[in-house]
């Protein structure tokens, strides 16, 4: 507010922010930005590093909104708000509402009318370049497109991460992550209409605990093998531990297009999952083609390995809680699970493999097909 922002939630704050922001990043000594309580008009910004000290913290204390209406993020295609190329970043607190209803009723619309155009739409934060950077106790609502980018990054946590999103809100992934490593996700919230985590290609080290999951389409690596600009996709070293899954429409997932993109899933661990009415509880499916239009026949050239599924328990809507569905020329292999406990809403289940190879440790129901 000293640099002439107003809490009134329709005065531009885009400018008083920046400024406010290179004051914080130029100075030797650790700084902090201070949104204080009440409601910020913010267009599309970038928040520049590398900054004079590693310690410079985001603090957020109102909320940040986003133009009302579609389209306005043409300066910077794709993204609201941007930390980029910055060390030592400490992001805190706060609300962020990307009003993203009406770019979401543009894509429902054109869905009955191909003809209309509706631009991409942008994600609500993206932590680019970056590493070393904590962000802790966000509340992310209404993006129009991913809630959390962390992209080509090194050296992330998000705590205490909420995001709010209607069921039927297109893709709205709550947290992406994308061509970066060491990043992890601790005691997360996340209720959206896509994906509540996604693992793009190019990650290693993750680490995923404590996440409340649904509605959503569940916690899912990939989709891989979809021309991403990179000549191998590859994911490796990811755990998944202490979920929870409610009403989503998958649980634990590994998706992969059907193409001749080359790359592989490996060393990843799903451990202490809790599924109530899920659809898919556990899922690779490496036929992935959402919607079945122009699906190739290929057979995906992902390989996956070593993927294992320990304690996983609760209820499917679907009579097939457990499906492999692996690629014909590159089977998955070294796939384990160990004391999984899926019913079909307190019957029987059944479980559906193709071109995969594992093994099962103690009690597995539904009975295992590998």
């Amino acid at each position: 507010m000293r640099y002439g922002a107003r809490p009134d939630g329709m005065t531009d704050a885009t400018l008083p922010l920046l400024r406010a922001w290179a004051d914080a990043c130029r100075s030797p000594r650790p700084a902090t930005v201070l949104v204080p309580p009440g409601m910020f008009l913010v267009g599309s910004a970038t928040f520049m590093g590398p900054c004079a000290t590693r310690a410079v913290t985001f603090a957020v204390a109102g909320t940040l909104v986003a133009p009302s209406g579609y389209g306005w993020d043409s300066a910077s295609p794709g993204r609201w708000l941007t930390f980029e190329s910055v060390e030592g970043l400490a992001v805190s607190g706060g609300t962020l509402d990307g009003r993203g209803a009406s770019l979401w009723a543009c894509k429902q619309q054109q869905q009955q009318q191909p003809r209309l155009h509706c631009p991409s739409g942008a994600s609500s934060l993206t932590i680019s370049n970056s590493r070393d950077v904590v962000v802790d106790g966000l509340r992310s609502m209404n993006s129009e497109l991913f809630h959390v980018v962390v992209l080509q990054s090194n050296g992330v946590t998000l705590q205490r991460v909420t995001v709010d999103a209607p069921e039927d809100s297109p893709n709205t992934d709550g947290i992406h992550i994308h061509m970066s490593s060491h990043v992890s996700v601790y005691d997360a919230n996340i209720r959206t209409g896509d994906d509540c985590v996604s693992v793009g290609p190019g990650n290693s080290n993750l680490w995923i605990e404590r996440v409340a999951c649904g509605p959503g389409h569940g916690i899912s690596i990939g989709s891989l093998g979809h021309q991403q600009g990179l000549d191998m996709e590859d994911v490796q070293n990811v755990t998944v531990k202490t979920t929870w899954f409610t009403g989503t429409s998958n649980g634990l997932r590994i998706k992969t297009w059907g193409s001749s993109k080359r790359g592989f899933v490996r060393g990843v661990t799903f451990e202490d999952a809790t599924m109530t009415a899920v659809h898919n509880p556990i899922i690779i499916d490496q036929n992935y083609c959402p919607g079945k239009v122009g699906c190739s026949d290929r057979s995906s050239s992902i390989k996956i390995s070593e993927v294992k599924y320990v304690d996983i328990r609760g209820w499917s809507t679907t009579p097939v809680a457990v499906t492999f569905n692996c690629s014909r020329s590159h089977p998955c292999s070294g796939i384990s699970m160990q004391d999984v406990k899926l019913t079909y809403d307190r019957r029987v289940a059944k479980s559906s493999c193709r071109n995969v190879e594992g093994r099962s440790l103690g009690l597995v129901l539904p009975p295992s097909c590998l």
